[in-house]
């Protein structure tokens, strides 16, 4: 050890002992514990083998794995040379036996597919007749490899499509309405639903005296302006006078609804299923 060595001397045979860390540290720690720097790793600290693993490489099975080296070396797809790719091909999957059993076992399949393509091409090749040119072994893994090819591009063209959550969001504006309740549009089936009541009342008193009479739609529609005169509400049920009879009773639903058509009248609901309720439309009226 030369003298200009800043390492401190040791007696022969006797232990190097840690140094204590001054009580300023300057050292870079390695991690905190409860918010301490942590500048040593504790003795008893067990690390798993596979704790950190770095995959520079993703594949997708087998023949992703193949597409891959096939284009990585740019090898002619309808010409493969099995043999460089049959060895690179085996090297992956020894790699990965060693780590996933249950991943290997689709790769090992197709390993001993590639070994027999390289055994079939070997041989000789069968005879064919005349005019015909010889089976490649190749020929159905070429096929696969150019449909999964076709379909992995298709995938890709359609992942670069945006996507609601990926590569945007729904834009949501809320817009204060007016103080005014609005009141919801009463429909035809909530007419027809108020009709009905009506006509099943009416039977519970209706005569049985057989007469013809002339009734007027005019005549009612002003009998029903009369009995909204001065109310600023008046319910659907009290513009019908069940004692008169189903006659009556139609004639002044008609007057009503030509009224509503004519935007004499106004028919409206407080909510889906309340009670329907008619006002003037041309004058807010007083409480009756």
């Amino acid at each position: 050890m030369s003298l200009g060595d800043p390492r401190p001397l040791l007696l022969e045979g006797a232990p190097e002992e840690q140094a204590p860390l001054p009580e300023v540290i300057d050292h870079v720690a390695l991690a905190r514990l409860y918010g301490e720097p942590l500048f040593q790793l504790p003795a008893d600290l067990y690390i798993p083998p596979d704790a950190l693993e770095v995959f520079l490489e993703a594949f997708e099975g087998p023949l992703d794995l193949l597409l891959y080296l096939i284009r990585k070396q740019n090898f002619n797809i309808l010409d493969i040379p099995m043999a460089a790719v049959t060895r690179q091909y085996l090297s992956y999957v020894d790699e990965i036996r060693s780590r996933n059993l249950e991943l290997a076992a689709e790769y090992l399949l197709m390993a001993a597919m590639l070994i027999e393509i390289k055994s079939r091409m070997l041989l000789p090749p069968k005879k064919v007749a005349e005019g015909q040119e010889p089976e490649d072994p190749r020929a159905e893994l070429v096929r696969r490899l150019l449909e999964y090819e076709q379909m992995k591009l298709a995938a890709t063209r359609l992942s670069e499509v945006p996507q609601f959550g990926r590569d945007f969001l729904r834009a949501q504006v809320y817009v204060e309405q007016a103080l005014k309740p609005r009141l919801p549009d009463v429909e035809l089936a909530d007419i027809q639903q108020a009709w009905a009541d009506i006509l099943r009342r009416a039977k519970l008193v209706q005569h049985h005296k057989i007469s013809r009479e002339e009734l007027s739609v005019r005549e009612h529609m002003s009998i029903v302006l009369k009995k909204l005169q001065g109310r600023r509400f008046a319910p659907f049920e009290d513009l019908f006078d069940s004692a008169k009879g189903v006659p009556v009773l139609v004639v002044t639903l008609i007057a009503l609804l030509e009224l509503a058509k004519e935007t004499l009248v106004e028919i409206t609901q407080a909510e889906a299923y309340a009670p329907i309720y008619v006002r003037l439309a041309f004058t807010t009226g007083t409480p009756s």
